[in-house]
């Protein structure tokens, strides 16, 4: 929770920045593709993957001077289909939602004029996991209804490349590539008890080409 106001008290000192800074909204399909790795939930190797989704991104930036923005990148929930690995290799485990909002300090290449400006980025990222369901084939492989999935909340570093392009004063193109630490502690619950848990590093590729509004 404390991390969680700390990012929201960012955000609210970016919203509050002196009129000087520019805004500009990008609006666009956003990718993420997670490389995902767990810990083993048993000696036989059990584990965890998580499979990747595509969502509408938004992302506003704040054009401090001619060439360092802050952007902070947010996206509608992304979904996303856990299945098992090693001794639970083909049985769906659940699925879960999750909201992963980054904030990034960028520098962008060129002057403030140039058409094309590639930029790099560095940042961080705090993952919410909500709407965890339970597939039926892990209800059946533990022989029971009463099973639970629980994914803690995430705060990591990001990092970001990307470039704009502008069409004219207002309008433009926007693409950027990011990869995110996020590792959460996964555990499924069985009949009250915990059952199993793992370390699940879902360490997603983000990937976003949008349409680039400049106000």
């Amino acid at each position: 929770m404390k991390k969680l106001l700390t990012t929201a008290l960012l955000t609210s000192g970016l919203l509050a920045a002196p009129a000087m800074a520019k805004l500009s909204v990008n609006v666009g399909a956003i990718h993420v593709n997670p490389d995902s790795s767990a810990s083993p939930l048993s000696l036989d190797g059990t584990g965890v993957t998580v499979d990747s989704n595509t969502q509408l991104g938004i992302t506003f930036d704040y054009a401090l001077n001619d060439n360092w923005v802050v952007e902070l990148v947010a996206a509608t929930p992304f979904s996303h289909d856990i299945n098992g690995s090693g001794g639970l290799n083909g049985v769906a485990i659940g699925s879960t939602k999750h909201l992963p909002p980054s904030l990034f300090a960028q520098y962008h290449f060129g002057s403030a004029d140039s058409q094309f400006r590639p930029f790099v980025g560095l940042g961080a990222n705090y993952t919410i996991f909500f709407s965890e369901e339970v597939d039926s084939e892990l209800k059946a492989a533990l022989g029971t209804d009463d099973v639970e999935l629980k994914l803690d909340d995430s705060f990591g570093l990001a990092a970001q490349v990307g470039a704009n392009y502008s069409i004219n004063d207002k309008w433009g193109i926007h693409v950027m590539a990011s990869y995110i630490d996020i590792n959460t502690d996964a555990e499924v619950w069985a009949n009250g008890q915990k059952a199993v848990t793992s370390d699940v590093a879902i360490d997603p590729f983000v990937f976003m080409l949008g349409a680039k509004y400049k106000f």
